[in-house]
């Protein structure tokens, strides 16, 4: 598709795409952490008022109906907000902080279900993936500025919007930021219009994804250099890995219905115990050798997940602690399971949130990877699950969903389209080429 006939035909695609494109004026103005809570919960109404009228919600949607990985994940969030209740109930903390409490479950985990749900609209992947090639070709073009502002040694962090006041995890996430210097090694590092430089590395390898999905040559291009450009801007180990491993973990299982796969796996599960001791030292190494690359950095985070899982078995192990606290000055007072999805999920929601989480994850991941080979969508939405598996590991997918909502809206669509390719199966059994139609 090129630039003219790729344009939002509806309401729900020109909301993405106009706010997708604009999001460095947003990160200029400070209002990224709260354009995505709104734009999710006005566009969740939008999908209510349908379903009230009866209308459906896709061409590929019978009226009413809702794939069962949408339901898991919306489920699973309430479940989220149920735990938080109940966290702050035991620990009796008060109406007021669940009421806060309950605002930020809003803006954060309710996100991961809220955005998959809106993927069953009438919104093209195509579009999405679109819109953030020119988030990328922002990139390209405002490189010069952030660099020079190093070069200038201007000052780190010139502005923090009033919009702070609105409330959120930090002020990082109101602040426009030139660059950061690593206390580590000294070096510059940039997280542009993410909370911290790891962000970024996360945001980029969604854009790598959606690049190259792109049709048109000259937008493929862009994709990929402003996305490994961001990459490598922002030094994280997590980006670099997710950078190969994603795209190879899911051209692998998109193969996963092939004839010859049965095969090839026994084939090769022959050839890795032959070679299964030199490959295990070297990832030995390869592990090493990532842990010492930041080894400050490394040994704060495996303090915080050891603090996290003897507070959570020992304290709350079913519901949590209801909030996040701060930990030692041994961790420099980074709040407890940060930086890791299920250790902050253990101490916060204890094993019912780890769970909440879990069970759609890992649905979506399997129905996505049993039909990835046959659905392109699929395929990336594949993708997009494996990287947010990935960054569990690093990151936490609350603070960081109003941020990574493109790569939600395609798995919400890519499950939308596997019900409906299953609808036809079962409906016109000799069926298997049939494609939704967009409207």
């Amino acid at each position: 598709m090129d630039t003219q006939t790729l344009l939002p035909q509806n309401t729900e695609e020109r909301v993405v795409w106009h706010t997708l494109r604009a999001t460095y004026l947003f990160y200029l103005l400070g209002a990224l952490y709260v354009v995505a809570p709104v734009i999710a919960w006005s566009l969740l109404l939008l999908l209510l008022h349908r379903l009230w009228q009866g209308r459906p919600l896709h061409p590929g949607l019978p009226q009413g109906q809702l794939p069962v990985a949408i339901w898991l994940w919306i489920i699973g969030m309430l479940v989220m907000l149920l735990a938080l209740i109940v966290g702050h109930l035991d620990f009796q903390l008060g109406p007021g902080k669940t009421i806060k409490s309950s605002i930020g479950w809003a803006k954060g985990w309710a996100l991961l279900a809220i955005f998959p749900l809106l993927g069953c609209l009438n919104i093209r992947p195509e579009i999405i993936y679109r819109a953030s090639m020119y988030v990328c070709l922002h990139t390209l073009l405002l490189l010069p500025v952030f660099v020079l502002a190093w070069l200038a040694g201007l000052p780190q962090t010139p502005y923090i919007s009033p919009l702070q006041v609105i409330g959120g995890p930090g002020p990082e996430f109101f602040a426009l930021s030139l660059y950061e210097i690593d206390p580590g090694s000294g070096s510059p590092r940039w997280r542009l219009f993410t909370p911290w430089a790891p962000a970024l590395g996360f945001i980029a390898n969604i854009f790598f994804i959606f690049a190259l999905q792109e049709r048109a040559r000259r937008w493929r291009w862009i994709g990929i250099a402003g996305s490994i450009l961001m990459i490598l801007m922002s030094g994280s180990r997590l980006a670099l890995v997710s950078l190969l491993l994603v795209w190879f973990g899911s051209l692998l299982l998109s193969r996963l219905r092939h004839p010859a796969t049965p095969f090839l796996t026994g084939a090769g599960t022959v050839l890795l115990g032959m070679i299964a001791v030199p490959v295990l030292d070297a990832l030995d190494r390869f592990w090493q050798a990532f842990r010492s690359a930041r080894a400050d950095s490394s040994r704060v985070r495996e303090a915080l997940g050891r603090i996290a899982v003897d507070r959570w078995s020992s304290d709350a192990p079913v519901w949590g602690h209801g909030i996040v606290e701060r930990g030692p000055h041994l961790v420099e007072f980074m709040p407890i399971g940060s930086h890791h999805s299920w250790y902050g999920l253990l101490f916060v929601k204890g094993f019912v949130g780890a769970l909440a989480l879990a069970v759609p994850l890992f649905y979506s991941i399997a129905q996505l990877a049993w039909w990835s080979g046959q659905l392109p969508v699929a395929r990336v939405a594949l993708a997009m699950t494996l990287l947010l598996l990935l960054y569990t590991f690093g990151e936490n997918l609350e603070i960081l969903a109003y941020l990574i909502w493109p790569a939600l809206i395609v798995i919400g669509a890519a499950h939308r389209d596997i019900h409906h390719r299953a609808a036809m199966r079962r409906t016109t059994p000799e069926q298997t080429t049939g494609e939704p139609q967009h409207a």
